[in-house]
């Protein structure tokens, strides 16, 4: 087959330059159109269970909204990402932002109390109202647990315990912020699974309240729910976005039963230092993390660039 040169004209389309992108199918263009090709399919198979993992600063970094519009239509059934997503998810819940055009001179934005992730910033002030209300909600899920559990209730030695999973549901349950992927995820009764949550804001203040109150987190529970998931599905897909603990905890889960069936990967990181983030998909095969002769589609790219323009582009694909 030739390579077929590229054409641009008025009036196109997302589609129409993605399809542009899968005609001439070599090098990077070609990689975008075969990953949307896989999206496509993914979203829109009735047998194949969605895992969309999330790793690095996609909630701040703008894809929120996107995020939450694929678990409101159930285009997605498991979500894993990392601490970080989960409060800056919170932060704006409880009536923070994230801001820009603020510069880049580091030492004046830690006096003005900003703090800066590329040329994404945050306030603490709104920190500080996440912290006040993120304590209430561990206190109101706490005192449910015991609550439900009268017998203990009078029992100095009797600690609360709960999976991350759970508490990131019982969290979501209390949120009013309508656009909250926590929100939005317990309404569609989606799990969220974030297997690196101590690493974060959100770990922080749970560690702080553990220091006065007797709940516990049980990070091992949540492998029961999440392998019980990779077994009851008769297929399995990967929305890889970024990689680190995230993907690897998709990947490795699914090793339970040879591996995923499709996957697609977006990272700017490199394969040459063998990390995993920057690991090619065809990589986990060898470790029965992928099948072999899975689906898999692998782009190097800014996630917040070339996701939002797959995913529109699948959308016209399957509607």
């Amino acid at each position: 087959m030739n390579v077929n040169q590229m054409n641009i004209n008025e009036d196109m389309k997302i589609i129409d330059i993605i399809e542009e992108f899968s005609s001439s199918g070599v090098l990077g263009a070609g990689r975008v159109g075969r990953a949307c090709e896989l999206l496509a399919d993914m979203i829109s198979s009735e047998d194949m269970k969605v895992f969309l993992s999330v790793a690095g600063p996609l909630v701040p970094g703008g894809l929120r909204n996107i995020i939450a519009t694929m678990i409101k239509r159930n285009q997605i059934d498991v979500l894993i990402t990392s601490g970080a997503n989960i409060t800056h998810d919170l932060l704006e819940s409880f009536g923070g932002s994230h801001y820009r055009d603020y510069g880049f001179d580091d030492e004046k934005l830690n006096e003005a109390g900003m703090g800066r992730i590329g040329d994404v910033y945050t306030k603490s002030d709104d920190f500080e109202v996440f912290e006040k209300e993120i304590i209430k909600l561990f206190d109101q899920i706490t005192k449910s647990i015991i609550k439900k559990n009268p017998n203990n209730s009078n029992n100095s030695c009797y600690k609360p315990i709960i999976s991350i999973k759970d508490l990131l549901y019982e969290i979501g349950l209390l949120i009013k912020d309508e656009n909250s992927i926590l929100k939005i995820a317990a309404e569609n009764n989606i799990p969220i699974f974030a297997p690196g949550l101590i690493d974060s804001m959100f770990g922080l203040q749970l560690w702080m309240f553990t220091q006065e109150n007797n709940l516990v987190l049980d990070a091992i529970a949540d492998m029961n729910d999440l392998s019980d998931i990779v077994f009851e599905s008769e297929e399995v897909g990967a929305i890889l976005l970024g990689g680190g603990l995230p993907k690897h905890y998709c990947l490795a889960s699914n090793l339970l039963k040879g591996g995923v069936d499709a996957a697609i990967q977006i990272t700017m990181d490199r394969s040459e230092t063998g990390s995993l983030s920057g690991a090619p998909l065809e990589e986990a095969k060898s470790w029965s993390k992928a099948k072999c002769g899975s689906n898999l589609a692998s782009v190097v790219g800014d996630v917040t660039i070339i996701f939002p323009l797959i995913y529109a582009a699948a959308l016209d694909k399957i509607k």
